[in-house]
Protein backbone atom coordinates (compact mmCIF):
# COMPACT_ATOMS: atom_id res chain seq x y z
CA UNK A 1 0.00 0.00 0.00
CA UNK A 2 2.99 2.03 0.79
CA UNK A 3 4.51 1.58 -2.48
CA UNK A 4 1.50 2.31 -4.45
CA UNK A 5 1.21 5.86 -2.50
CA UNK A 6 4.70 6.76 -3.56
CA UNK A 7 3.97 5.55 -7.38
CA UNK A 8 0.76 7.92 -6.85
CA UNK A 9 2.77 10.76 -5.53
CA UNK A 10 5.69 10.80 -8.69
CA UNK A 11 3.52 10.47 -11.03
CA UNK A 12 1.70 13.49 -9.72
CA UNK A 13 5.01 15.47 -9.28
CA UNK A 14 5.60 14.54 -13.11
CA UNK A 15 2.48 15.86 -14.11
CA UNK A 16 3.04 19.13 -12.11
CA UNK A 17 6.37 19.67 -13.60
CA UNK A 18 5.48 18.56 -17.08
CA UNK A 19 2.83 21.38 -16.71
CA UNK A 20 5.68 24.28 -15.63
CA UNK A 21 6.75 24.94 -19.29
CA UNK A 22 2.92 25.10 -20.86
CA UNK A 23 2.33 27.62 -17.94
CA UNK A 24 5.53 29.59 -17.99
CA UNK A 25 4.71 30.07 -21.68
CA UNK A 26 1.30 31.32 -20.86
CA UNK A 27 2.99 33.57 -18.00
CA UNK A 28 5.69 34.79 -20.62
CA UNK A 29 3.04 35.43 -23.40
CA UNK A 30 0.65 37.59 -20.96
CA UNK A 31 3.54 39.41 -19.78
CA UNK A 32 4.39 40.32 -23.67
CA UNK A 33 0.69 41.14 -24.37
CA UNK A 34 0.54 43.55 -21.30
CA UNK A 35 3.87 45.00 -22.54
CA UNK A 36 2.43 45.72 -25.95
CA UNK A 37 -0.34 47.10 -25.07
CA UNK A 38 1.32 49.62 -22.17
CA UNK A 39 3.96 50.63 -25.20
CA UNK A 40 0.88 50.81 -28.26
CA UNK A 41 0.49 55.14 -29.00
CA UNK A 42 -2.96 56.45 -26.89
CA UNK A 43 -5.21 58.60 -29.27
CA UNK A 44 -7.22 60.63 -26.94
CA UNK A 45 -10.76 61.74 -28.19
CA UNK A 46 -10.56 65.20 -26.40
CA UNK A 47 -7.33 65.90 -28.11
CA UNK A 48 -9.12 64.50 -31.83
CA UNK A 49 -11.94 67.07 -31.28
CA UNK A 50 -9.49 70.00 -30.05
CA UNK A 51 -7.68 69.48 -32.50
CA UNK A 52 -10.94 69.14 -35.08
CA UNK A 53 -11.96 72.39 -33.47
CA UNK A 54 -8.94 74.20 -33.77
CA UNK A 55 -8.23 73.61 -37.64
CA UNK A 56 -11.95 75.20 -38.50
CA UNK A 57 -11.00 78.07 -35.80
CA UNK A 58 -7.90 78.43 -38.65
CA UNK A 59 -10.00 78.91 -41.38
CA UNK A 60 -12.30 81.19 -39.72
CA UNK A 61 -9.18 83.33 -39.34
CA UNK A 62 -8.87 83.01 -43.24
CA UNK A 63 -12.88 83.75 -44.34
CA UNK A 64 -14.06 85.41 -43.48
CA UNK A 65 -11.68 86.60 -41.15
CA UNK A 66 -8.67 87.81 -42.96
CA UNK A 67 -10.89 88.61 -45.90
CA UNK A 68 -13.24 91.22 -44.15
CA UNK A 69 -10.35 92.47 -41.87
CA UNK A 70 -8.65 93.80 -45.25
CA UNK A 71 -11.66 94.20 -47.07
CA UNK A 72 -12.88 96.95 -44.74
CA UNK A 73 -9.20 98.41 -44.80
CA UNK A 74 -9.76 99.19 -48.86
CA UNK A 75 -11.72 101.63 -50.80
CA UNK A 76 -15.12 100.47 -51.88
CA UNK A 77 -14.19 99.48 -55.20
CA UNK A 78 -11.57 97.29 -54.39
CA UNK A 79 -13.44 95.60 -51.55
CA UNK A 80 -14.61 92.48 -53.32
CA UNK A 81 -11.29 91.80 -54.85
CA UNK A 82 -9.96 91.58 -52.05
CA UNK A 83 -13.04 88.88 -50.90
CA UNK A 84 -11.74 86.97 -54.14
CA UNK A 85 -8.19 86.81 -53.58
CA UNK A 86 -8.96 85.44 -49.62
CA UNK A 87 -11.12 82.66 -50.71
CA UNK A 88 -8.93 81.58 -54.00
CA UNK A 89 -5.48 81.52 -52.36
CA UNK A 90 -6.83 79.56 -49.48
CA UNK A 91 -9.00 76.90 -51.66
CA UNK A 92 -5.56 76.99 -54.10
CA UNK A 93 -3.30 76.25 -51.33
CA UNK A 94 -5.22 73.88 -49.70
CA UNK A 95 -5.48 71.51 -52.96
CA UNK A 96 -1.60 72.15 -53.44
CA UNK A 97 -1.44 70.74 -49.18
CA UNK A 98 -2.45 67.89 -50.29
CA UNK A 99 -0.78 67.24 -53.55
CA UNK A 100 2.93 67.60 -52.37
CA UNK A 101 3.27 70.86 -49.70
CA UNK A 102 2.36 68.25 -47.04
CA UNK A 103 5.05 65.87 -48.11
CA UNK A 104 7.84 68.98 -48.80
CA UNK A 105 6.85 69.89 -45.13
CA UNK A 106 6.53 67.26 -43.39
CA UNK A 107 6.72 64.26 -45.49
CA UNK A 108 9.47 62.19 -43.31
CA UNK A 109 12.67 62.49 -44.85
CA UNK A 110 15.84 63.38 -42.71
CA UNK A 111 17.05 66.46 -45.18
CA UNK A 112 17.26 69.66 -42.92
CA UNK A 113 15.32 71.54 -45.26
CA UNK A 114 12.72 69.86 -47.07
CA UNK A 115 10.26 66.55 -45.81
CA UNK A 116 11.08 64.85 -49.18
CA UNK A 117 8.67 63.61 -51.73
CA UNK A 118 7.58 60.61 -49.61
CA UNK A 119 4.22 61.47 -49.24
CA UNK A 120 3.08 63.41 -52.50
CA UNK A 121 -0.69 62.62 -53.21
CA UNK A 122 -0.32 61.61 -49.47
CA UNK A 123 0.82 58.95 -49.95
CA UNK A 124 0.49 56.19 -47.16
CA UNK A 125 -1.90 58.31 -45.07
CA UNK A 126 -4.65 56.18 -44.06
CA UNK A 127 -7.71 56.64 -41.11
CA UNK A 128 -5.08 54.36 -39.10
CA UNK A 129 -1.88 56.28 -39.49
CA UNK A 130 -1.13 58.65 -36.72
CA UNK A 131 1.24 61.80 -36.26
CA UNK A 132 3.41 62.37 -32.73
CA UNK A 133 2.37 65.01 -30.20
CA UNK A 134 4.69 66.43 -28.25
CA UNK A 135 4.00 63.87 -25.10
CA UNK A 136 5.38 60.39 -25.90
CA UNK A 137 2.95 57.92 -26.24
CA UNK A 138 0.34 60.29 -27.51
CA UNK A 139 -0.62 60.54 -31.15
CA UNK A 140 -3.23 62.38 -33.39
CA UNK A 141 -4.76 60.46 -36.50
CA UNK A 142 -2.64 61.98 -39.17
CA UNK A 143 -5.65 63.20 -41.06
CA UNK A 144 -6.52 65.81 -38.40
CA UNK A 145 -2.88 66.74 -38.05
CA UNK A 146 -2.53 67.38 -42.07
CA UNK A 147 -5.97 69.60 -42.07
CA UNK A 148 -4.44 71.76 -38.81
CA UNK A 149 -1.59 72.38 -40.96
CA UNK A 150 -3.13 72.40 -44.11
CA UNK A 151 -5.55 75.86 -42.50
CA UNK A 152 -1.91 77.98 -41.39
CA UNK A 153 -0.17 77.09 -44.86
CA UNK A 154 -3.73 78.50 -46.49
CA UNK A 155 -3.83 81.52 -44.70
CA UNK A 156 -0.30 82.55 -44.63
CA UNK A 157 0.15 83.51 -48.03
CA UNK A 158 -3.29 85.38 -47.89
CA UNK A 159 -1.83 87.67 -45.38
CA UNK A 160 1.01 89.48 -47.58
CA UNK A 161 -1.91 90.25 -50.63
CA UNK A 162 -2.46 93.53 -48.07
CA UNK A 163 1.09 94.96 -49.50
CA UNK A 164 -0.32 95.60 -52.80
CA UNK A 165 -3.82 95.48 -52.17
CA UNK A 166 -5.81 97.79 -54.92
CA UNK A 167 -3.36 96.97 -57.67
CA UNK A 168 -2.15 93.94 -58.58
CA UNK A 169 -3.36 91.50 -61.13
CA UNK A 170 -5.61 88.51 -59.81
CA UNK A 171 -3.55 86.30 -61.77
CA UNK A 172 -0.41 87.30 -60.59
CA UNK A 173 -1.61 87.36 -56.97
CA UNK A 174 -2.50 83.27 -57.43
CA UNK A 175 0.44 82.47 -59.50
CA UNK A 176 2.84 84.29 -57.09
CA UNK A 177 0.84 82.60 -54.05
CA UNK A 178 1.13 79.39 -55.59
CA UNK A 179 4.97 79.72 -56.46
CA UNK A 180 6.10 81.17 -52.87
CA UNK A 181 4.37 78.51 -50.98
CA UNK A 182 5.92 75.84 -52.73
CA UNK A 183 9.71 77.71 -52.47
CA UNK A 184 9.12 79.56 -49.01
CA UNK A 185 6.43 78.45 -47.04
CA UNK A 186 6.64 74.54 -47.10
CA UNK A 187 11.10 74.61 -46.33
CA UNK A 188 10.36 77.03 -44.11
CA UNK A 189 7.89 75.26 -42.06
CA UNK A 190 10.09 71.94 -42.33
CA UNK A 191 12.79 73.67 -41.19
CA UNK A 192 11.17 75.31 -37.82
CA UNK A 193 8.63 72.53 -37.21
CA UNK A 194 10.13 68.86 -38.07
CA UNK A 195 12.50 67.33 -35.51
CA UNK A 196 14.49 66.93 -39.18
CA UNK A 197 14.37 70.83 -39.40
CA UNK A 198 17.86 72.41 -39.52
CA UNK A 199 15.93 75.76 -37.04
CA UNK A 200 14.12 73.27 -35.13
CA UNK A 201 17.85 71.76 -34.12
CA UNK A 202 19.50 74.79 -33.09
CA UNK A 203 16.63 75.19 -30.61
CA UNK A 204 14.78 77.99 -31.90
CA UNK A 205 11.26 78.34 -30.34
CA UNK A 206 8.33 79.19 -32.60
CA UNK A 207 5.84 77.85 -31.11
CA UNK A 208 2.87 78.67 -33.33
CA UNK A 209 4.35 80.39 -36.14
CA UNK A 210 5.95 83.99 -35.39
CA UNK A 211 8.82 82.87 -37.77
CA UNK A 212 7.02 80.06 -40.71
CA UNK A 213 3.85 82.63 -40.91
CA UNK A 214 4.22 86.19 -39.54
CA UNK A 215 7.96 86.72 -40.64
CA UNK A 216 7.65 84.94 -43.60
CA UNK A 217 4.90 86.85 -45.12
CA UNK A 218 5.68 90.09 -43.72
CA UNK A 219 9.06 90.32 -45.14
CA UNK A 220 7.60 89.01 -48.85
CA UNK A 221 4.89 91.75 -48.32
CA UNK A 222 7.75 94.26 -48.46
CA UNK A 223 9.50 93.08 -51.05
CA UNK A 224 6.23 92.95 -52.90
CA UNK A 225 5.36 96.46 -51.98
CA UNK A 226 8.40 97.51 -53.34
CA UNK A 227 8.24 95.80 -56.36
CA UNK A 228 4.78 96.62 -57.76
CA UNK A 229 5.30 100.10 -56.35
CA UNK A 230 2.91 102.38 -55.11
CA UNK A 231 -0.55 103.06 -55.53
CA UNK A 232 -1.39 105.76 -57.94
CA UNK A 233 -1.88 108.79 -55.86
CA UNK A 234 -0.70 107.60 -52.30
CA UNK A 235 1.25 109.92 -50.57
CA UNK A 236 -1.04 112.51 -52.38
CA UNK A 237 -5.30 111.44 -52.47
CA UNK A 238 -7.42 110.07 -49.84
CA UNK A 239 -6.28 106.42 -49.72
CA UNK A 240 -8.29 106.13 -46.01
CA UNK A 241 -10.28 102.51 -45.41
CA UNK A 242 -13.62 102.45 -46.48
CA UNK A 243 -15.69 100.61 -43.49
CA UNK A 244 -14.02 100.49 -40.27
CA UNK A 245 -16.93 98.56 -38.91
CA UNK A 246 -15.97 95.45 -40.87
CA UNK A 247 -12.58 95.61 -40.59
CA UNK A 248 -13.21 95.39 -36.11
CA UNK A 249 -15.49 92.86 -36.96
CA UNK A 250 -12.85 91.27 -39.49
CA UNK A 251 -10.04 92.00 -36.84
CA UNK A 252 -12.72 90.47 -34.51
CA UNK A 253 -12.86 87.14 -35.87
CA UNK A 254 -8.72 87.13 -36.41
CA UNK A 255 -8.81 87.11 -32.52
CA UNK A 256 -11.30 84.56 -31.99
CA UNK A 257 -9.94 81.95 -34.12
CA UNK A 258 -6.36 83.19 -33.45
CA UNK A 259 -6.86 80.90 -30.37
CA UNK A 260 -6.97 77.85 -32.70
CA UNK A 261 -3.53 79.02 -34.26
CA UNK A 262 -1.83 79.57 -30.90
CA UNK A 263 -4.01 76.87 -28.48
CA UNK A 264 -4.28 74.51 -31.00
CA UNK A 265 -0.59 74.17 -31.74
CA UNK A 266 -0.23 72.61 -28.44
CA UNK A 267 -1.46 69.35 -30.40
CA UNK A 268 -3.29 68.05 -27.14
CA UNK A 269 -5.74 69.50 -24.74
CA UNK A 270 -3.60 69.75 -21.61
CA UNK A 271 -2.81 72.09 -19.68
CA UNK A 272 -0.01 73.63 -22.41
CA UNK A 273 -2.84 74.77 -24.73
CA UNK A 274 -4.58 76.91 -21.68
CA UNK A 275 -1.10 78.56 -20.89
CA UNK A 276 -1.50 79.38 -24.82
CA UNK A 277 -5.09 80.57 -24.42
CA UNK A 278 -4.62 82.75 -21.89
CA UNK A 279 -1.92 84.37 -23.03
CA UNK A 280 -3.64 84.81 -26.52
CA UNK A 281 -6.43 86.70 -24.28
CA UNK A 282 -4.24 88.90 -21.99
CA UNK A 283 -1.25 89.68 -24.78
CA UNK A 284 -3.92 91.29 -27.47
CA UNK A 285 -5.16 93.03 -24.39
CA UNK A 286 -1.57 94.89 -23.46
CA UNK A 287 -0.95 95.55 -27.50
CA UNK A 288 -4.89 97.00 -27.88
CA UNK A 289 -4.28 99.59 -24.78
CA UNK A 290 -1.15 100.35 -25.66
CA UNK A 291 -1.48 101.70 -29.13
CA UNK A 292 -4.50 103.26 -28.11
CA UNK A 293 -2.32 104.94 -25.66
CA UNK A 294 0.09 105.86 -27.70
CA UNK A 295 -2.01 107.17 -30.55
CA UNK A 296 -3.96 109.46 -27.24
CA UNK A 297 -0.54 110.83 -26.18
CA UNK A 298 1.12 111.82 -29.87
CA UNK A 299 -2.40 112.30 -31.78
CA UNK A 300 -4.57 113.34 -29.42
CA UNK A 301 -6.79 111.20 -29.78
CA UNK A 302 -7.32 106.81 -29.73
CA UNK A 303 -8.66 105.29 -33.37
CA UNK A 304 -10.64 102.41 -34.33
CA UNK A 305 -7.91 101.75 -36.42
CA UNK A 306 -5.56 101.75 -33.74
CA UNK A 307 -7.24 99.75 -31.42
CA UNK A 308 -7.78 97.00 -34.29
CA UNK A 309 -4.19 97.24 -35.46
CA UNK A 310 -2.98 96.95 -31.47
CA UNK A 311 -5.12 93.82 -31.95
CA UNK A 312 -3.37 92.25 -34.24
CA UNK A 313 0.04 92.93 -33.34
CA UNK A 314 -0.28 91.73 -30.04
CA UNK A 315 -1.81 88.38 -31.49
CA UNK A 316 1.39 88.43 -33.87
CA UNK A 317 3.93 89.13 -31.36
CA UNK A 318 2.25 86.67 -29.03
CA UNK A 319 2.00 83.35 -31.46
CA UNK A 320 6.02 82.43 -31.24
CA UNK A 321 5.92 82.84 -27.36
CA UNK A 322 2.07 81.60 -26.43
CA UNK A 323 3.32 78.52 -25.18
CA UNK A 324 6.76 79.36 -23.19
CA UNK A 325 5.79 82.29 -21.68
CA UNK A 326 4.10 83.12 -18.28
CA UNK A 327 0.91 85.72 -19.18
CA UNK A 328 2.47 88.80 -17.05
CA UNK A 329 5.40 88.74 -19.44
CA UNK A 330 3.02 88.42 -22.51
CA UNK A 331 0.89 91.60 -21.28
CA UNK A 332 4.57 93.47 -21.76
CA UNK A 333 5.32 91.62 -24.80
CA UNK A 334 2.08 92.65 -26.75
CA UNK A 335 2.81 96.72 -25.29
CA UNK A 336 6.36 96.60 -27.09
CA UNK A 337 4.87 95.24 -30.14
CA UNK A 338 2.62 97.61 -30.23
CA UNK A 339 4.90 100.82 -29.48
CA UNK A 340 7.63 99.48 -32.25
CA UNK A 341 4.98 98.49 -34.90
CA UNK A 342 3.28 101.78 -34.22
CA UNK A 343 6.52 103.56 -34.75
CA UNK A 344 6.77 101.82 -37.84
CA UNK A 345 3.55 101.88 -39.64
CA UNK A 346 3.67 105.86 -38.68
CA UNK A 347 7.06 106.78 -39.23
CA UNK A 348 8.91 104.77 -41.12
CA UNK A 349 7.31 103.58 -43.99
CA UNK A 350 6.74 107.29 -45.11
CA UNK A 351 10.22 108.09 -44.21
CA UNK A 352 11.34 105.32 -47.01
CA UNK A 353 8.51 105.80 -49.11
CA UNK A 354 7.43 102.40 -49.95
CA UNK A 355 3.18 101.68 -49.68
CA UNK A 356 2.84 98.49 -47.59
CA UNK A 357 -1.23 99.44 -48.00
CA UNK A 358 -2.30 97.67 -45.22
CA UNK A 359 0.68 97.75 -42.95
CA UNK A 360 1.58 94.01 -43.34
CA UNK A 361 5.25 94.10 -42.81
CA UNK A 362 4.66 96.81 -40.25
CA UNK A 363 2.58 94.58 -38.42
CA UNK A 364 3.45 91.17 -38.76
CA UNK A 365 6.80 91.48 -40.24
CA UNK A 366 7.99 93.60 -37.42
CA UNK A 367 5.70 92.51 -34.76
CA UNK A 368 6.71 89.08 -35.55
CA UNK A 369 10.42 89.80 -35.29
CA UNK A 370 9.88 91.13 -32.35
CA UNK A 371 7.61 88.40 -30.62
CA UNK A 372 10.52 85.86 -31.92
CA UNK A 373 13.69 87.22 -30.65
CA UNK A 374 11.16 87.74 -27.36
CA UNK A 375 10.10 84.13 -26.62
CA UNK A 376 14.12 84.08 -26.31
CA UNK A 377 13.59 86.16 -22.82
CA UNK A 378 10.80 85.38 -21.74
CA UNK A 379 11.08 81.66 -21.93
CA UNK A 380 13.14 82.14 -18.50
CA UNK A 381 11.23 80.45 -15.68
CA UNK A 382 12.71 83.46 -13.93
CA UNK A 383 9.88 85.33 -15.84
CA UNK A 384 7.39 82.48 -15.41
CA UNK A 385 8.45 81.01 -18.90
CA UNK A 386 8.53 77.04 -19.33
CA UNK A 387 12.51 77.17 -19.58
CA UNK A 388 14.83 77.20 -22.75
CA UNK A 389 15.26 74.58 -25.50
CA UNK A 390 18.65 75.29 -26.30
CA UNK A 391 21.63 73.17 -25.79
CA UNK A 392 23.48 75.52 -23.27
CA UNK A 393 20.28 76.28 -21.23
CA UNK A 394 20.68 80.08 -21.03
CA UNK A 395 18.93 82.92 -21.88
CA UNK A 396 21.73 84.15 -24.08
CA UNK A 397 21.94 80.87 -26.31
CA UNK A 398 18.08 81.01 -27.00
CA UNK A 399 17.75 84.51 -27.71
CA UNK A 400 20.52 83.82 -30.69
CA UNK A 401 19.03 80.77 -31.80
CA UNK A 402 15.79 82.95 -32.33
CA UNK A 403 17.83 85.68 -33.61
CA UNK A 404 19.20 83.00 -36.20
CA UNK A 405 15.83 81.44 -37.17
CA UNK A 406 14.41 85.11 -37.97
CA UNK A 407 17.63 86.19 -40.37
CA UNK A 408 17.64 83.24 -41.89
CA UNK A 409 13.41 83.60 -42.56
CA UNK A 410 14.22 86.86 -43.94
CA UNK A 411 16.83 86.00 -46.23
CA UNK A 412 14.87 83.02 -47.27
CA UNK A 413 11.95 84.53 -48.02
CA UNK A 414 12.96 88.15 -48.98
CA UNK A 415 15.62 86.45 -51.70
CA UNK A 416 13.28 84.07 -53.00
CA UNK A 417 10.42 86.54 -53.32
CA UNK A 418 12.13 88.68 -55.30
CA UNK A 419 12.90 86.26 -57.58
CA UNK A 420 9.46 84.76 -57.64
CA UNK A 421 8.03 88.26 -58.36
CA UNK A 422 10.10 89.09 -61.32
CA UNK A 423 9.37 85.23 -63.01
CA UNK A 424 5.47 86.36 -61.78
CA UNK A 425 6.18 89.74 -64.42
CA UNK A 426 7.57 88.01 -66.75
CA UNK A 427 4.58 85.34 -67.15
CA UNK A 428 1.37 87.39 -66.43
CA UNK A 429 2.60 90.53 -65.56
CA UNK A 430 2.06 92.22 -61.81
CA UNK A 431 0.18 95.50 -62.06
CA UNK A 432 -3.28 96.22 -63.68
CA UNK A 433 -3.21 99.00 -66.18
CA UNK A 434 -3.69 102.83 -64.60
CA UNK A 435 -7.51 102.83 -65.82
CA UNK A 436 -8.60 99.72 -64.38
CA UNK A 437 -6.98 100.89 -61.46
CA UNK A 438 -8.60 104.11 -60.75
CA UNK A 439 -11.71 102.20 -61.89
CA UNK A 440 -11.25 99.62 -59.07
CA UNK A 441 -10.26 95.65 -59.05
CA UNK A 442 -13.86 94.56 -58.51
CA UNK A 443 -15.71 95.58 -61.92
CA UNK A 444 -12.44 95.28 -63.77
CA UNK A 445 -10.87 92.12 -62.42
CA UNK A 446 -14.58 90.00 -61.47
CA UNK A 447 -16.92 91.81 -62.76
CA UNK A 448 -18.79 92.67 -60.04
CA UNK A 449 -19.23 94.85 -56.95
CA UNK A 450 -18.81 94.23 -53.28
CA UNK A 451 -22.35 96.88 -52.78
CA UNK A 452 -25.08 97.72 -55.08
CA UNK A 453 -25.26 101.39 -54.90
Amino acid sequence: MKNLKTVASLLALGAALAAVPAWAQDVAQGTAEDAATAAAPIIDKGDVAWMMTSSLLVLFMLVPGLALFYGGLVRTKNMLSILMQCTLIGAMVMVIWVVYGYSVAFGGGTSPFWGGLGKVFLAGVTTDSTAATFTDGVVLPEYVFICFQMTFAAITPALFIGAFAERMKFSAVLLFAALWVTVVYFPVAHMVWDASGYIYNLGAIDFAGGTVVHINAGIAALVAAIVVGPRIGYGRDMLAPHSMTLTLVGAAMLWVGWFGFNAGSNLEATAGATLAMINTFVATAGAILAWCLIEAVFRGKASMLGAASGMVAGLVAVTPACGTSGPVACIVLGAVASCVCYFFVSTVKHRFGYDDSLDVFGVHGVGGIIGAVGTGILASPSLGGTGFLVESGTMGGQVMAQITAVVITLLWSGIASVILLFIVKAITGLRVRDDVEREGLDITEHGETAYNM
